[in-house]
């Protein structure tokens, strides 16, 4: 009878797995940073009440709030090749279906779930702002533009990091889920790995480990750039 659980096949196995890392903050990153646009565009749409695009915004969020991230992930992995084939039939275009790489699937339907998370949080994060000030702003003939990139953003930003963390690191965490597209990332290659030596419970004790310390370390960094961005209200109040 062999061994019930394997120590020695557990720490050998961290270095192999360890190789689908880059590729998990590779998606995540990108993602957070297109869904950061998205959501930011959102926001400001839903912030100044656009009409049509306001209504439109709503219902993504909803929809994207109100839907596993598996299944976003698989829709849009069915959904735009059927996409590209309808335009290539209607419209004589040729782009090959085949040729796209299975992580720009992962990266759209990662992006447009951050986006759509983000972008409540930001728009929280706007409303937060004394609406008075926006009109102070008005009052010294600021245009829009310049009342929200000088005095209301970074006073949203400062609220908005420590969500906005939860969020990356919510992301991060959801990368796992990318396996079933057939990208190797982290948790692909912990299962690649299991599979050798049916020792399954060893590498996902690992693959958590390893996921557990980059989630904090992500998470201990934002909070840093937080309290640095808070800099500025210590001084006011000393």
């Amino acid at each position: 009878m062999g061994k019930i659980f394997d120590i020695k096949f557990m720490i050998g196995s961290v270095p192999e797995i360890l190789t689908g890392l880059p590729m998990t903050l590779l998606l995540a990153f990108i993602s957070a940073g297109i869904g950061f646009v998205i959501a930011l565009t959102v926001a400001l749409v839903r912030y100044f009440n656009v009409r049509v695009l306001s209504t439109v915004c709503k219902i993504y969020v909803s929809y994207i709030r109100g839907t596993p991230m598996l299944v976003q992930i698989l829709l849009t992995f069915f959904g735009i090749p059927l996409l590209l084939k309808v335009i290539n039939l209607r419209w004589g275009t040729t782009y090959n279906v085949n040729s796209l790489p299975r992580e720009m699937f992962a990266i759209i339907a990662l992006s447009l779930n951050a986006g759509a998370y983000m972008s409540e949080t930001l728009r929280s994060a706007l409303l937060a702002v004394d609406i008075g000030q926006l009109e102070a702003c008005y009052s010294v003939n600021m245009t829009t533009r310049q009342a929200l990139v000088r005095i209301i953003m970074p006073q949203a930003f400062s609220i908005a990091i420590p969500p906005l963390a939860n969020t990356l690191v919510s992301l991060v965490k959801e990368t796992s889920l990318v396996f079933t597209i057939s990208i190797v990332d982290m948790m692909a290659q912990a299962k690649i790995v299991g599979a050798r030596g049916y020792r399954f419970f060893e590498v996902y004790i690992v693959v958590s480990i390893i996921y557990w310390v980059v989630c904090s370390l992500i998470a201990k960094a934002l909070t840093t750039a937080e309290k640095r961005s808070r800099a500025h209200e210590r001084k006011l109040y000393a």
